[in-house]
């Protein structure tokens, strides 16, 4: 069986403590010095948490042009085209002043409390054999091993997104512990209700075959570079071609029409679509297992995505063309990978073209479920590598 590092340190971080707690056996004095940098790493932990929650609502497109309007046009620009500057400049400036706050309160409350309590423990234990003593000491020093697990789960959870190294961001997709901690402790922070919908939604379930002289070929699903066409070669998007998957039927024609009929101008019908997409196809989970375990022995597309109501990314996003084409709208499918708080994974959206503003913005109806992912400010945030693979 492979050993995963990332699961590996995740566990040496929280045993450490204990141990250490165990052989040196429980005093008051050394408790007193190791319980001061507990309460500095949760003072650091609380900060992240405030810092980095409110911080995306306070550093929100629309907050920007409020609090910024008063510079120049390039740095507005600037931030838009580079919204990981809020994680490394602005959002650890706040997280900073936080903690500095937080740890005056709690170390005050220390000595007025924690340092007394531990006086009287030690003196009632004075006594004691020296195995209660160790496995108190090992107790005490629970919060501590909580603590340095948060705080390696938000640095890891941090390089994830950075996306600095491949073979690290493997790891961290592959660890079950790291990823049910991010699920359980980091995500309901780092975000509110994508936070919560997205982590069991998403993973690599889009997958792209490659075929060409009866050869098969499944490539890096961190991989995005999937323009192969030499006229020789078939590509598969979870068992489709694209032609096959954007293909529409009249239902879905006449249904598309009907729903953006009382809508004016293109980016309402656009929007329109959006939302009837988001809020009526539900994820397909085990249509998604079987994609990953590399079963493309599945139904894909716009067709079988409407009639089922149900499907993944690729079927989201093929659904998505087949309606906006139904309304004489131009439309893209792209792929690439999305951030689900976790890791970067495989994964596909659209672009749709607003001639009343000359721009193609960005729309993906897999995310709706987590939030606005229509024309959303920073969409780089969680999504990179965009290649465009069809357009209508």
């Amino acid at each position: 069986m492979k050993v995963n590092p990332v699961t590996i340190f995740i566990i040496v971080c929280f045993v450490y403590p204990l141990l250490k707690g165990f052989l040196f056996k429980f005093s008051s004095y050394d408790l007193k010095r190791d319980w001061e940098g507990v309460v500095n790493s949760v003072a650091f932990i609380v900060a992240i948490f405030i810092g980095i929650r409110y911080s995306k609502k306070l550093f929100s497109m629309e907050n920007i042009n409020k609090l910024y309007s008063f510079l120049p046009a390039n740095i507005y620009s600037f931030v838009e085209k580079k919204p990981m500057v809020l994680y490394f400049v602005l959002i650890p400036i706040l997280v900073y002043l936080i903690y500095i706050i937080i740890r005056t309160l709690f170390n005050f409350i220390n000595r007025l409390i924690f340092y007394r309590l531990f006086d009287g423990i030690d003196r009632m234990i004075s006594n004691k054999s020296s195995i209660v003593k160790r496995l108190l000491g090992a107790i005490v020093q629970i919060p501590r091993s909580i603590c340095y697990v948060i705080t390696v789960l938000f640095v890891l959870n941090i390089l994830s997104m950075v996306n600095l190294n491949k073979n690290l961001n493997g790891y961290l997709q592959s660890s079950e512990v790291y990823g049910y901690l991010c699920k359980q402790v980091i995500l309901p922070v780092t975000s509110s209700n994508l936070a919560k919908k997205l982590p069991s939604i998403i993973d690599n379930s889009f997958k792209i075959v490659y075929k060409q002289k009866d050869t098969i070929s499944v490539p890096d699903s961190n991989d995005s570079s999937n323009s192969v066409d030499n006229g020789k070669t078939i590509v598969y998007y979870n068992g489709v071609t694209l032609d096959e998957g954007v293909a529409s039927d009249s239902q879905i024609d006449n249904f598309a029409k009907n729903l953006v009929l009382n809508e004016v101008g293109t980016e309402s019908k656009a929007r329109k679509i959006y939302e009837w997409i988001g809020n009526n196809i539900s994820y397909d989970y085990n249509k998604a297992n079987l994609v990953l375990n590399n079963d493309y022995d599945v139904k894909s597309g716009a067709i079988y995505t409407f009639n089922t109501r149900k499907g993944i990314c690729f079927d989201y996003s093929c659904l998505y063309v087949a309606m906006a084409r139904a309304n004489n709208m131009k439309v893209r499918l792209v792929t690439g990978q999305g951030f689900n708080g976790v890791s970067w994974v495989s994964h596909a959206w659209n672009q749709v073209y607003i001639p009343e503003s000359g721009k193609w913005i960005n729309v993906d109806t897999t995310f709706a479920k987590g939030g606005n992912y229509f024309n959303k400010a920073m969409f780089s945030m969680d999504h990179k590598d965009a290649k465009i693979i069809g357009e209508w």
